[in-house]
Formats: structure tokens, sequence, C-alpha cells
């Protein structure tokens, strides 16, 4: 049998409960303001909110009004082309996750060459790719939310795409959560967490990367926080 890729984070001090406390807001979130009024129009609105938020965190200068309106900057545009076809790599994900995050990067990066959209950066980066892959097709113990945070810092860190990393990132990590049962409507707007938490969102994801088992620690306490900011930033709450 395969070792469970994520058990040395599981037990981390901070972690089980941190990662309790949000799946259980979420579910509260879920069962008690949306699941009586979920309609395909609060998914999309959801959408709409992650994608503005997600290109803010990769450097858009465009406000929610503009992407709602369809005039936003071209990262905008790359974020919202992602989200309009995100949902339908529910299935892809399961059974080809290297496929799925191949074709996010294909949506977003629209602009690049044909032949470098949703393929890897160079050897290396085809390998840290695959790691992810691996992770995501690994049986595991470790609640969704924390899959979900790991694989999201994974490909921001490791960059394994010629471009648009941080969207395919967020985007993979809404993905996660959809298909592994958290959010199967997508209601939750994980990316508006981390934008309300950006000073440490940024901070926590460059000690991802260098910090070693403790900078990894860290960004798993902080990425809890920032799904309890993301079912906070539902449209189920109205507004």
């Amino acid at each position: 049998m395969t070792a469970d890729p994520l058990s040395s984070l599981v037990d981390l001090e901070g972690v089980p409960s941190g990662y309790a406390a949000a799946r259980d807001g979420i579910d509260v979130m879920l069962r008690d303001r949306g699941l009586r009024r979920t309609s395909p129009e609060l998914t999309g609105e959801s959408l709409l909110r992650g994608a503005h938020a997600s290109a803010v965190l990769e450097g858009s200068g465009s406000s929610l009004a503009d992407v709602r309106a369809g005039e936003g900057d071209e990262i905008a545009l790359d974020a919202v082309r992602v989200s309009t076809e995100l949902l339908g790599l529910v299935p892809v994900l399961g059974r080809a996750p290297l496929q799925a995050l191949a074709r996010i990067h294909a949506l977003a990066a629209t602009g690049l060459p044909a032949d470098t959209r949703g393929r890897p950066r160079d050897g290396a980066a085809a390998g840290r790719l695959r790691r992810v892959g691996d992770l995501l097709s690994a049986a595991t113990a470790a609640p969704a939310l924390l899959v979900a945070a790991v694989v999201h810092a994974e490909l921001v860190t490791g960059a394994p795409f010629p471009s648009h990393n941080g969207i395919v990132a967020r985007a993979a990590e809404r993905l996660v959560l959809v298909a592994r049962g958290v959010d199967e409507k997508s209601l939750v707007v994980p990316e508006a967490g981390h934008l309300a938490l950006r000073a440490a969102y940024e901070s926590n994801l460059r000690g991802y990367a260098e910090g070693g088992l403790a900078g990894v620690h860290s960004w798993l306490l902080y990425a809890a926080e920032a799904y309890a900011a993301g079912a906070q930033a539902s449209p189920v709450h109205g507004g």
C-alpha cells in the first residue's frame, strides 16, 4: 500500500482543530444559509467573486464591478475564463488530475503560444507538476481542506507553468473543495478569503517555499483561517 503523503501534516499542532473548525463553519453556512436557496445564480456569483479576487492577487487592477460588466483587464478576463469552465473539470480532476491542471492553465493562458498552454516550463517543472498529480491521486486520511491547501501552495511555490500559476493554484484549490464534497455547489469563495488576508497569504506562501516544516505548518494554520473567511464571503450571505 502506498504511504499517505500527508500523514506527517495532519497531526501538527493546531491543524486538526483548525481544519475541523473551518469545515464546521462551512457546513453550517451551507446547511443553514445556502441549501434552502441554492441556485445556479449563486454558484455563478461565487465563481465570479472568486475570479475577481484571484485576479487581484495576480496583479489585476479591475474592480468587481468591472469584472461583472465584462470590462476587466487582461488578468481579470483570464481568471473569469477559467471560472466559467472550472466546474466542468470536477470529474477530470478525479480520474486525470494532471489533465485538469493543464486545462486550467490553457484556459488562463490564451495569450501564450498554443504549444506552451497547459505545458510545464521545463523538465524540473514537469516533475513538480507530477508530484501534485500524485498528491491528488493518493489515498489520504487528511481532510479535503488540507489537501486543497497543500495543492494550492505547491502550485504557487513550484510555479510549474510558464505563467498564471497563482490563478491555476487558486482554481485548483476550489476544484478540490468541490470534487471532495466539501462544497459541491461551489458557494464558498476561498479566493476572497485569501484576498481579505492578503499580507498573511503572501507571507505564508513565502514561508511554505523557504521555511521547511515550520513554514508548511504556518501555511496550513493560515489556510484554515482563509477558508473561514471564504465561507463568510459566500453570496449566500447576501450583499
